[in-house]
């Protein structure tokens, strides 16, 4: 309620509990929402130059001074640059989700910094040049704060506690 009071749209989804049909009213939101006329803008042409994206992504979506390059990453990009096959490939970063910044650690909006690249990965089904901020595990992952350590299983009983 306090979300469609602010003008937002809202649906109640019960998927997890009720499949396919308890998914209804948002499919029909998020159908009525893609049908809004937009006035999105990409924010770089795909005919950019990889390490000119991630320069720009760097500046204008983390708020850092640009980007700078590991020597093998930057060989690897100057790679793909030159590589036709690679034209049509979108870019997506690689990073931490905790910070603006490349480390975790680091809160708010820094001033004075650079986001460090370190690699990039490509992954061809998607079409997506992938340049890596720091250290960050690439497997899927759970939260720092994950679910499944608070679902117990009482032996005795069998009843299992802590799924919702």
């Amino acid at each position: 309620k306090a979300a469609e009071a602010a003008g937002a749209r809202c649906a109640m989804s019960t998927h997890w509990a009720d499949g396919g049909d308890g998914a209804l009213e948002l499919a029909d939101t998020v159908k009525e929402a893609c049908e809004d006329k937009t006035n999105f803008n990409f924010l770089y042409p795909l005919e950019m130059k990889l390490r000119e994206r991630v320069d720009n992504i760097a500046k204008v979506v983390y708020g850092a001074d640009g980007a700078v390059w590991a020597p093998e990453a930057e060989n690897k990009a100057k790679r793909l640059e030159g590589d036709s096959k690679y034209d049509d490939y979108a870019t997506m970063m690689v990073k931490t989700h905790l910070s603006l910044t490349h480390d975790p650690a680091i809160k708010g909006v820094p001033k004075g910094w650079a986001l460090p690249i370190r690699d990039v990965l490509i992954y061809s089904g998607a079409k997506f040049l992938c340049p890596c901020a720091g250290t960050i595990s690439l497997m899927p992952g759970t939260s720092s704060d994950p679910a499944f350590r608070k679902v117990d299983v009482d032996v005795k009983t069998g009843k299992v506690s802590g799924l919702f």
